[in-house]
């Protein structure tokens, strides 16, 4: 048997957004310091990010505002300057983060295989993850264990969630028996969201059923006209949070839910990171690849449709990340698939529950 290397001293990790795929990276994070509970970890991360991910144990995060550019390249470089890393693992796949990497001192350099790397990133590397086809964002971004010997075999998230975040959400609505539907109908991509007139219907139905719904979503003007889109054409009763929530009280909103209705964006993995099952509205993007990690069973998926219609080609044909933001697309989703999708929940989970009167 061979004698096991030495375990890393100091880990740089480089992932800057966006807020489904930094959930993603914390299986890794728990991987890597069950292994080492000494390895001191340093995240390079966005700033909303960071706003979501503060409080987790045993990691150090340098936050780079992409709005601040060169100077914050150079800021960065300050920074860091004097440290080295045993290991980086550059985990985004941007020009952008490439040539931040090169203000990261490491005695190891880990990045995607050949087939994902894009944007010269191979350049910034000298090591690469073992190369898989197709695979879950999650899993890909797991594997940057591999080179360092381990792998990651236990999902965990541990989302830190502060307790006067649960007091906020657990004060929206009453613990009456009721479930409760969370539409987020906005996804930082306008083109994979849905339109407000079928988000609407479908919040109607599940009214009808006798549940709670309530709209969630950011402070952008899109989702504070989306959301009264939604209310206008829905003609009953529905609760609007959007833009009263915070980032650190959005896991816990989430967390309330019986089911989450979105499209491919944040709170759909920020959803199921927090045991909640997400009712997913996919035809731009690959469900497999970018979908709720835990359970498909309740996504609509027109992905493969969307891939013959504008793309020419089976969705199986497509190298692994292929968006398909089209005008349009979204279109292929119709009301009855997100019902449908809706009463496969209801048959699984509360089909027995006596739910109280409307």
């Amino acid at each position: 048997m061979q004698p096991q290397p030495d375990p890393p001293r100091s880990i740089c990790l480089l992932r800057l957004s966006a807020l489904g795929d930094v959930t993603h990276v914390l299986p890794l994070v728990h991987t890597l310091q069950r292994a080492w509970p000494g390895v001191a970890l340093t995240w390079i991360i966005g700033r909303g990010e960071q706003r979501l991910l503060d409080g987790l144990p045993g990691v150090e995060f340098i936050v780079y505002d992409k709005k601040t550019g060169r100077e914050g390249m150079r800021a960065l470089r300050r920074e860091l300057s004097g440290r080295e890393f045993d290991a980086l693992l550059l985990m985004q796949l941007a020009l952008r983060a490439n040539l931040l990497s090169r203000a990261v001192r490491a005695r190891r350099r880990i990045g995607y295989d050949r087939a994902r790397s894009k944007e010269l990133h191979g350049l910034f590397v000298g090591e690469r993850i073992p190369p898989a086809p197709g695979g879950h964002v999650l899993d890909v971004l797991g594997a940057f264990a591999r080179p360092l010997g381990l792998r990651q075999e236990h999902i965990e998230w541990n989302l830190p969630v502060p307790g006067d975040a649960r007091d906020w959400a657990r004060a929206q609505w009453p613990d009456d028996g009721r479930p409760t539907l969370v539409v987020s109908p906005c996804s930082s991509h306008p083109l994979r969201n849905w339109s407000a007139e079928r988000n609407a219907a479908v919040a109607a139905h599940a009214v009808a059923q006798g549940w709670r719904v309530v709209l969630c979503g950011g402070r952008s003007q899109l989702e504070r006209d989306t959301a009264d889109a939604i209310l206008a054409r829905a003609g009953v009763p529905l609760l609007d949070l959007v833009g009263k929530d915070t980032l650190k009280q959005l896991p816990a909103l989430l967390e309330r839910a019986d089911l989450v209705m979105t499209p491919d964006s944040g709170p759909t993995h920020i959803a199921n990171a927090m045991g909640t099952k997400v009712l997913g509205l996919h035809a731009a993007t690959d469900p497999a690849r970018s979908g709720p990690y835990s359970d498909r069973r309740y996504c609509v998926d027109r992905y493969d449709e969307a891939a013959r219609l504008y793309l020419r080609r089976p969705a199986s044909a497509l190298r692994w990340g292929t968006k398909i933001e089209r005008e349009g697309v979204m279109d292929l989703i119709s009301v009855d698939d997100a019902i449908g999708a809706f009463e496969r929940y209801r048959a699984d989970h509360l089909a027995a529950k006596q739910l109280p009167p409307v």
